[in-house]
């Protein structure tokens, strides 16, 4: 029974990480700045790359996704077989119990697992970005601006301005006497 459980603990770790497969560099587009050769530009983009890396702690995203998943894996079958224990020793087979409770606790660990790895994937990802376009800035180079840069509508006219409109004729000129 055993070795089913651990079996089948293997089967899902590995289909699991076989799902997987996930880039381990940026994900945004940079571009050499004004004036840099390519090669000035992939010399900036190793030191950032070894930038970033070192700012995630050196984890890849994929090494991330794995671990959580594998972490939520291994718990949810502890806990499974702990709970299964308790409630087969109530009937009087806690044998039996902590193995069911072993395969459910696999089964909710790993679904739970799954939603964890993908957003310890995508937070992992984000700040590798974000490490990525500071360093690639710092260094003169062309990187991604979220926004929107539309021209500013001009002011309306409100009844306290004293200016006449552009168009307006001047006023006449006074009398003379």
């Amino acid at each position: 029974m055993r070795r089913l459980i651990i079996f089948s603990l293997f089967v899902l770790i590995a289909t699991l990480s076989a799902c997987a497969t996930l880039p381990t560099g940026p994900s945004v587009m940079s571009l050499p700045g004004t004036g840099k050769s390519f090669e000035q530009f992939r010399a900036d983009d190793a030191v950032c790359r070894q930038f970033a890396f070192e700012q995630v702690g050196g984890v890849s995203g994929q090494q991330a996704a794995q671990n959580a998943a594998v972490t939520s894996a291994a718990v949810g079958t502890v806990l499974g077989a702990a709970a299964g224990a308790a409630i087969g020793s109530a009937s009087g087979d806690m044998g039996a119990g902590a193995a069911i409770g072993a395969g459910s606790g696999l089964l909710l660990g790993s679904a739970a697992g799954s939603g964890y790895a993908s957003s310890s994937y995508y937070e992992n990802q984000h700040r590798y970005d974000n490490a990525y376009i500071q360093c690639m800035y710092a260094k003169g180079n062309r990187v991604p601006v979220y926004g929107r840069f539309t021209e500013p509508a001009p002011p309306a006219p409100s009844q306290w301005d004293s200016r006449p409109p552009a168009d307006y004729p001047p006023p006449p000129a006074p009398p003379r006497y």
